[in-house]
């Protein structure tokens, strides 16, 4: 005998479908990659200007959250696969990822290189990626699967 009250519009001794409306754990997982992600890559500009104001501690931070968000990367590609393959979501995550990867990559190499002129567009192009999929990750239209 089903003891659970029927939510609205079914009746009662109807079997409920599964919830089609609540997120996956895929996505659950892409949102605290995406989450904190974003909040390394916002960092990185306010590790530089702490720099340029006189802290020189503060580039040696900038450099190493620089790289480890190249881990971080890997790790969202992961979940970016995990999400498009398993979880049945949006399918250009998957490449959105690696092409943020990649670009992270270059952009460490440009900062170790000192190439500043390619450095600071990047990083900007690279900030204004990341706030964008970290806050759509966040919306209804990253919940429901492809069918």
């Amino acid at each position: 005998m089903d003891t659970t009250l029927p939510g609205p519009g079914h009746a009662p001794g109807s079997v409920r479908p599964p919830d089609a409306r609540r997120p996956r754990a895929t996505l659950w997982i892409l949102r605290v990659l995406l989450s904190v992600h974003v909040l390394a890559v916002l960092g990185q500009p306010l590790l530089a200007g702490l720099y340029l104001s006189g802290d020189v501690d503060a580039i040696t931070v900038h450099g190493i959250v620089g790289s480890a968000l190249a881990g971080l990367g890997l790790v969202l590609i992961g979940g970016a696969a995990a999400y498009v393959l398993v979880g049945r979501g949006r399918w250009w995550v998957l490449p959105a990822t690696v092409v943020l990867f990649f670009a992270e990559g270059l952009q460490v190499g440009f900062g170790y290189a000192r190439q500043l002129n390619l450095h600071v567009p990047l990083g900007v192009l690279i900030v204004t990626v990341s706030v964008l999929l970290a806050a759509w990750v966040w919306t209804p239209a990253a919940r429901p699967g492809r069918r």
